[in-house]
């Protein structure tokens, strides 16, 4: 049941980034710009935190 549940959401998410995509080209292009910003400033924050890390913790 688990499994049917997983696979009607991926549906339903891939359903509605191809409408954005086609309906609005421009609101997608804003859409993964904003993910790919997101994904950037969690990898500096992981990457400051094991800097930190790695300097001993001061």
């Amino acid at each position: 049941m688990t499994m049917n549940a997983k696979k009607i959401a991926v549906y339903v998410l891939v359903v509605f980034a191809l409408y954005v995509i086609i309906t609005d080209p421009a609101k997608a292009a804003d859409y993964v710009q904003i993910a790919f910003e997101g994904i950037s400033d969690a990898a500096k924050a992981v990457g400051d935190f094991m800097t930190w890390v790695a300097d001993g913790a001061r």
